[in-house]
């Protein structure tokens, strides 16, 4: 048994070593208790020698119930014994319909770690460790459990995966043999098989903010060009009444600014036909007949240059231009609710190039080819065939088109990125993830559908980029401060925190580290989490393959846990070199 207290420094009691050396071998991370009249206080072995044991306070019980810290240190004449199997139940939580199991504890092998779903899943959780320490596995199992467990059926579950290598796929494809009610959905940029679904953005529910991801601007002086451009896209992208005499305005009043600029003659006809190969209507194209005072003419003909240098129907052409400028526009103004494609875009950026005589600024010239020059790389790659999209449809369609697998609801979305460079993945994930959030926060009942974004990876995406300089925020810092009460969670999963944001880390209520070695990681996370002990980081060094430190809201105490192979495997496992070499 243990001997008396010898004495207590700051947060750890000096015991008396009266084991045998084979008991006392088996007693380092156990739990304890001292126990006096109405005092039970919680307690870990931290260090063993011949005649000390150190034991170190971690909380104190109130009858059944477990509380963190420790106001009183324990009486030095307590009673000091193991934790029996009630008091464990209460840390290790109990397997029902508001929890699921995590894995086995690794001090306490028949006892498993059920954390409750509400504690873990209900705030940003991040699990980290190195390649190999068994994170993918990990996610894999845990998610198994979860739609395991015969006490609930989570069939209102949103789990969106965004899969950095494609690893998920054969991990959940066989969630319907679990429940029938059950679906799974694979998005990819390449669907291989007949289950499979293309990744597709609709264009026209970019806002300004995505836009400018997109085209990776640098400067706010692009911001008002890229502005301007998707108000015409979605204007050049109609075809009524209303949007024709809009069109036309917009295009007399560039050709005027042309006719009446200080250019040379050659030069205003050039910019003029530019326009009009751009952006042209039955009104304004070169073969538009201009009806003069007993003669026509077609519109490409007004503008011959003659002997004095001039254009020879100056007056004509003019007076046809300003027939077609409205007095007000307002009327005519076209809703946002339009549908547009790439193609509409690239002429609608052109036309402001144009119009907006960007060609006299060499400042605003560069930036504006710097965004041309972009979105033709978009338009030219395979980037371009992920934003497309055949009709107009509203956010709340789209996002009941993400979750829905022929009919029936999907409760876990994997969202496949392996085909797609990391500057463009990353863009489509903030895009996702906003559109997401911006659903969320629509809803007449705040947090009614909760989303959980689980992204793998993510040093990728959740990065210290300057979206904050150019648009005013990052995506991933606005959930991680605003999200939880939209119901919109993150879960984060990488092997180097170090290279993620702060601000998200700092949110994060929960945290699964398996083994990590590298010295800046391991630094980063103990200054990071004011929570996290320096014991905690001496266990995470030493971990095996599949194995945790899980502590945060969601745990009593930090807990060691095994976790139990996926079934179905995850596509995560090292190459099989001799099998591939034979």
């Amino acid at each position: 048994m243990f001997g008396k207290i010898l004495f207590i420094s700051d947060n750890i009691a000096h015991v008396e070593n009266k084991m045998s050396r084979d008991v006392v071998s088996d007693l380092m991370n156990v739990h304890v208790i001292f126990e006096a009249p109405n005092q039970r206080i919680l307690g870990e072995v931290i260090e063993l020698n011949d005649n000390v044991i150190k034991i170190r306070f971690l909380g104190e019980f109130d009858g059944k119930r477990y509380l963190n810290g420790v106001l009183r240190k324990p009486l030095l004449n307590s009673t000091i014994r193991i934790i029996n199997g009630e008091e464990l139940m209460e840390l290790v939580g109990a397997y029902s319909d508001k929890s699921f199991i995590l894995g086995s504890s690794a001090i306490y092998k028949n006892f498993k770690v059920c954390p409750d779903i509400n504690a873990l899943f209900s705030n940003h959780f991040a699990i980290f460790g190195n390649s190999g320490s068994g994170k993918s596995c990990g996610v894999s199992r845990i998610i198994q459990n979860v739609f395991n467990n015969p006490h609930m059926n989570p069939l209102n579950a949103n789990l969106f995966f965004f899969d950095a290598y494609g690893e998920y796929k054969n991990a959940f494809s066989k969630l319907k043999d679990i429940n029938p009610n059950y679906n799974y959905k694979f998005i990819t940029t390449n669907p291989t098989d007949e289950n499979d679904y293309r990744l597709d953005i609709p264009l026209h529910l970019l806002t300004l903010d995505d836009w400018t991801l997109l085209l990776q601007a640098t400067n706010h002086s692009q911001l008002p060009i890229i502005e301007n451009t998707i108000k015409l896209a979605r204007i050049f992208s109609r075809e009524n009444e209303t949007s024709r005499r809009l069109k036309n305005h917009l295009i007399a009043k560039a050709l005027l600014a042309v006719l009446f600029s200080n250019e040379t003659t050659a030069n205003k006809k050039n910019e003029i036909f530019r326009i009009i190969e751009v952006c042209n209507t039955p009104e304004f194209n070169f073969n538009t007949v201009i009806p003069g005072i007993g003669y026509t003419r077609i519109l490409s003909e007004c503008f011959e240059i003659d002997s004095h240098g001039n254009f020879g129907e100056s007056v004509l052409i003019t007076d046809y231009i300003l027939k077609h400028i409205l007095d007000d526009t307002e009327p005519f103004l076209e809703p946002e609710e339009a549908y547009y494609t790439l193609k509409d875009f690239a002429n609608a950026l052109e036309f402001t190039l144009i119009s907006e005589g960007f060609q006299n600024n060499e400042n605003l010239y560069s930036d504006a080819i710097i965004l041309k020059v972009r979105l033709n790389t978009i338009m030219t790659s395979k980037v371009g065939s992920y934003f497309s999209g055949e009709r107009y449809i509203p956010i709340e369609e789209y996002i009941k088109i993400l979750m829905d697998a022929k009919g029936s609801k999907s409760q876990i979305i994997n969202i496949n990125l392996e085909d797609i460079d990391d500057i463009y993945a990353k863009v489509i994930v903030k895009i996702f993830c906003r559109l997401l959030f911006d659903y969320s926060k629509s809803l007449p009942e705040r947090a009614s559908m909760p989303f959980h974004l689980f992204l793998e990876e993510a040093h990728r995406y959740i990065q210290k980029d300057s979206d904050t300089f150019l648009i005013g925020y990052n995506i991933f810092d606005r959930i991680a401060k605003e999200g939880r009460k939209y119901g919109v969670l993150l879960a984060i999963i990488s092997q180097r925190p170090v290279e993620i944001s702060d601000t998200v880390i700092a949110q994060c209520s929960n945290f699964l580290i398996f083994k990590m070695t590298h010295p800046l990681d391991i630094k980063y996370i103990e200054e990071m989490l004011p929570n996290i002990s320096s014991d905690i980081v001496e266990k995470q060094k030493i971990l095996q393959p599949g194995t945790c430190v899980g502590f945060g809201g969601a745990f009593k105490i930090p807990m060691i846990v095994k976790l139990d192979m996926p079934n179905p495997m995850p596509y995560s496992t090292n190459c099989n070199v001799s099998s591939c070499w034979r």
